[in-house]
């Protein structure tokens, strides 16, 4: 029995793994050295830009930066990019809301009056993926 166990166990975990894809996210258009991109993975309408399934920080760099993402399984999902020049953690806006850092969604989708939804946003990650998107600031 013990046994039985630990074969099904391996067995789920190496299918689990095979499963597994990477995704390179290519961010363009960066306009400086200085802060963080802050990249976050999304699997649904309802964590969207609120709680993030998969994150990386990664050093700014003027002009394009790459950033890989190992063993995410298949599925639906929406990339958010902020340039946190300050490094506060968020995306500052002024007094209209208008952002003061730059940003970029996959899809390189826009929202009318605030971000775009998770369906605009969304892609489905079947097999090793690659993301281009375009950071843009106001």
């Amino acid at each position: 029995m013990k046994k039985t166990i630990i074969v099904i166990l391996i067995l789920t975990l190496g299918f689990v793994k095979m499963n597994a894809q990477s995704l390179t996210v290519s961010i363009k258009n960066v306009v400086s050295d200085k802060g963080t991109l802050r990249v976050g993975i999304f699997n649904s309408q309802s964590d969207f830009l609120k709680k993030q399934l998969y994150g990386q920080i990664v050093k700014s760099k003027s002009g394009d930066v790459l950033v890989v993402f190992e063993n995410i399984p298949a599925g639906a999902y929406a990339v958010s990019i902020i340039h946190d020049e300050n490094e506060n953690g968020e995306l500052d806006s002024n007094f209209f809301g208008i952002p003061k850092e730059g940003f970029g969604f996959s899809n390189d989708a826009m929202g009318t009056f605030g971000p775009p939804s998770f369906e605009k946003a969304s892609f489905k990650l079947t097999e090793k993926g690659a993301l281009t998107i375009n950071l843009k600031y106001m």
